[in-house]
């Protein structure tokens, strides 16, 4: 579904359906991070983030539609790239007897 909005004539407005199903997520786990981002408690790896949307109806009580710039930006704070393998140091062979701490021999060499 598209919607003009009067400051932006060329966005697309989604509905909250739309919107999840971009995330992969459910409607009611949608609703739980727009209330988290109202309340300031939104994190996105590690950072805390505010997600934009529009609340039509009488006392804000109609339907949710959200930017679909917004999504992308949303979705492009999620995106993990993968960092290279970090190199291990080779396993150091153990000795049979670790509590051994001089050569074994006779006292007098």
């Amino acid at each position: 579904m598209t919607r003009r909005n009067a400051n932006d004539m060329n966005s697309t407005w989604l509905t909250a359906r739309e919107a999840a199903e971009q995330f992969g997520i459910s409607v009611l786990t949608l609703y739980d991070w727009l209330t988290q981002s109202d309340a300031g408690e939104f994190v996105i790896r590690g950072h805390p983030t505010t997600i934009h949307y529009l609340q039509g109806g009488r006392k804000d009580q109609g339907r949710i539609r959200m930017n679909e710039a917004a999504n992308h930006r949303l979705l492009s704070l999620m995106t993990v790239t993968p960092r290279g393998v970090k190199t291990r140091k080779p396993k150091q062979q153990r000795l049979i007897h670790q509590h051994i701490t001089t050569t074994p021999g006779r006292p007098d060499d």
